[in-house]
């Protein structure tokens, strides 16, 4: 019996994904910006331009958006880390030099939270002369800061590019075997499976069903195809 609770308990916390390094969520923003932007861009430019140039701007747009992801997730999630690695030395000094305050703060928060006076107490009282334990609890229940997951720029960062290069090439595929009007449907086709699948896929991560994810993903990379293709229309006849 003992055995069973344990892997059940095993289970349980395996069931959870953590979130927390930032490597999910490059990923899933990179593969969705990657085929929205891209189809966009290839479908907008076939609009007004030769074949040539839409496989010139599709792959432009594949390099300029992966390393602009790539950069722009390792600077936003750099600063993250170090706005949080601040806080967490902020605390530190504040328990050292306010111990009273902070241990009152730690027992407002511990009773709203549901413990009772006593149980608040007790642990206040025993995470006082244990400065690690400490500024870990405080970390984490008062500054909602997990010192052991402060995210992973460089990773966050290599996750971005590749999976904005792996949405951003889905639409250019067509382009390699056919062109003109074969290509445009080719590419509208797969991009519009492409993202559909790409949304029901992210519904493993959320509350929302694989069909409303699909569909929504469809939609706004639907939405930001034919806004692209009508001014490249509209350019295109201008020019």
């Amino acid at each position: 019996m003992q055995e069973h609770d344990h892997d059940h308990q095993h289970s349980a916390i395996a069931d959870h994904q953590n979130l927390n390094d930032g490597s999910l969520r490059a990923a899933v923003f990179g593969l969705s910006d990657g085929l929205v932007s891209n189809s966009a861009l290839v479908l907008g430019v076939a609009s007004a331009a030769e074949p040539g140039a839409v496989v010139v701007a599709g792959v432009a747009g594949l390099l300029a958006g992966a390393a602009s992801m790539a950069a722009g997730e390792w600077i936003s999630m750099t600063t993250q880390r170090e706005a949080q690695e601040q806080q967490l030395a902020m605390e530190a000094a504040h328990l050292n030099r306010y111990p009273d305050a902070e241990q009152n703060h730690m027992l407002y928060i511990l009773k709203k939270a549901g413990l009772t006076p006593d149980t608040a107490a007790s642990v206040v009282a025993e995470l006082a002369d244990k400065p690690n334990q400490n500024l870990d609890f405080h970390a984490r229940v008062e500054l909602g800061i997990d010192p052991d997951e402060l995210g992973a720029p460089l990773r966050a960062a290599v996750m971005s590019f590749f999976a904005f290069a792996a949405g951003a090439v889905v639409p250019l595929l067509p382009w390699a075997f056919v062109s003109g009007t074969r290509a445009l449907i080719a590419t509208s086709a797969l991009s519009a499976v492409a993202l559909f699948v790409t949304g029901a896929a992210l519904a493993r991560f959320t509350t929302q069903g694989a069909l409303y994810s699909g569909t929504r993903q469809l939609v706004v990379g639907i939405l930001a195809a034919a806004l692209t293709m009508s001014i490249g229309a509209l350019v295109g006849v201008q020019v």
